[in-house]
């Protein structure tokens, strides 16, 4: 049986789906919208200073981002852990990856927040960014762990996840894609907050000229 499928159709269809992520809230005072565009101009300038982070050497590490994702993450360890070994170990970075993409997911569904949507992705790419040390770091542990350890002397996820896979060789690589990916998504993030907000901006001033 052969369907036929009216190309205009399918176009407005993908239209309407991808415009409803760059909507903007249906009501909000002058006030919220500048706070928004402040908090984005922030975000940016922090941002690039994330980015620029030397991650193979774990500088990171010492930045305020990395004591708030570091208890995520060892709570992602505890979370998994009724689900076996490979995944207790996994849990950590699984979860400091889902959670804000998780709240991401929220703010579109239930609070149709496409801007709280966006820094939800921004802060995932943080901590993909944040992840990628750790990964690169398998090959050649020189990070201090928890314990005071580094990867040889104690455990290390990505030692342990890399060598299932028989991809330790490789940990170089990943951990560079990891930062280059976390960067891409980061850019997408920022670039999808401006867009709403900039569509926000149109929407508050055509409020304020009917009023």
């Amino acid at each position: 049986m052969i369907y036929d499928v009216d190309p205009d159709t399918t176009t407005r269809s993908w239209r309407k789906y991808t415009q409803d992520f760059f909507t903007p809230k249906e009501q909000m005072d002058e006030l919220s919208f500048y706070g928004r565009c402040l908090l984005l101009v922030l975000l940016t300038g922090w941002s690039w200073r994330l980015f620029t982070y030397d991650y193979r050497s774990g500088e990171i590490g010492g930045s305020f981002m990395h004591n708030i994702l570091l208890p995520i993450h060892e709570a992602g360890h505890v979370l998994f852990m009724p689900f076996g070994q490979w995944l207790t170990i996994l849990g950590g970075s699984l979860f400091q990856l889902a959670l804000p993409g998780g709240i991401a997911i929220a703010f579109i569904w239930k609070n149709r927040d496409n801007f709280g949507a966006a820094i939800g992705l921004w802060w995932t790419s943080v901590s993909l960014i944040d992840l990628a040390p750790y990964i690169y770091d398998a090959l050649r542990p020189q990070l201090i762990l928890l314990g005071g350890s580094v990867g040889e002397d104690g455990p290390h996820d990505w030692i342990y996840l890399l060598d299932s896979f028989g991809q330790r060789s490789n940990a170089q690589h990943w951990g560079a894609l990891a930062h280059s990916f976390g960067g891409l998504v980061m850019l997408v993030a920022l670039s999808w907050a401006g867009a709403v907000l900039w569509r926000q901006r149109l929407k508050l001033t055509k409020s304020l000229s009917a009023d």
